[in-house]
């Protein structure tokens, strides 16, 4: 029993310690798998945005062309954007792990679980946690993940911000005594330069990528929902002929 127990405890250790691995404040953030506009706005975003470093080795273009219904002609017109690579490819990209190594002092991880791996609202928040600072490579740091080694890819569609506060110290439930009314972590970034998206659009476009980001975490899950009444059905239809079964084999003994 001792050594049940211990298994449990070890098996549940690293799910502990990833739920707490990030003391930031995250933002709310539900995915919608059959928002079609807002997966296929999320897909142009990610090929655009995130594949010059990040590729999604585990996803092809052709089974997103096949799942989000996507005409293989878009496809090829809009979202490959290498000449070299093929519609039923990986979605990977040309820059090799070394040159990443060598440029950014580690090789930018793979995208395709990172859904799975953090969580939709990580994600969110991530995205949309960029602020200037002078003192980092980039000249710009995250709430989220503080020091990353990365630049503010949609710097273009939010522009940019400076932190007047740190969003992580304030509760939701924090009263602003001057402004008499609950404060907003969202407070804390001061605009500094304008995007070409308004504040809400470029929330929308973060939601629409992070949508997209779940989607190919797993892919599979639109089949398992397809799958899953008939599952159910079926489990109910042989709960049915088991009892029959049952009572057929103990018609004959008596109590």
């Amino acid at each position: 029993m001792k050594k049940q127990l211990l298994a449990v405890i070890f098996a549940l250790v690293p799910a502990l310690s990833m739920a707490a691995g990030s003391p930031a404040k995250l933002d709310a953030m539900t995915p919608d798998l059959y928002n079609v506009e807002s997966l296929h706005n999320g897909a142009r975003l990610f090929v655009n945005y995130c594949m010059g470093c990040h590729s999604a080795e585990h996803q092809r273009f052709a089974r997103t062309a096949e799942d989000l219904g996507i005409p293989q002609e878009v496809i090829e017109e809009n979202l490959i954007l290498n000449p070299q690579t093929a519609y039923n490819d990986q979605m990977r990209i040309s820059m090799t792990k070394a040159d990443s190594a060598v440029w950014f002092g580690t090789p930018p991880p793979d995208l395709s679980l990172m859904a799975r791996l953090k969580s939709p609202e990580y994600i969110y928040s991530f995205l949309r946690g960029f602020y200037l600072d002078n003192e980092k490579p980039w000249g710009v740091n995250n709430t989220v993940f503080p020091d990353v080694g990365m630049p503010h890819v949609l710097a273009d569609l939010q522009g940019t911000n400076s932190l007047a506060c740190d969003p992580n110290a304030i509760s939701a439930q924090t009263i602003d005594p001057l402004k008499g009314k609950v404060a907003n972590p969202r407070d804390c970034f001061k605009e500094v330069t304008t995007g070409s998206l308004s504040p809400a659009e470029f929330d929308k476009a973060v939601y629409d990528l992070t949508n997209f980001m779940v989607y190919v975490a797993e892919p599979s899950k639109y089949q398992a929902n397809s799958i899953a009444p008939k599952v159910l059905i079926f489990i109910v239809i042989f709960l049915f002929f088991a009892y029959l079964l049952k009572k057929e084999y103990w018609r004959d003994i008596k109590h």
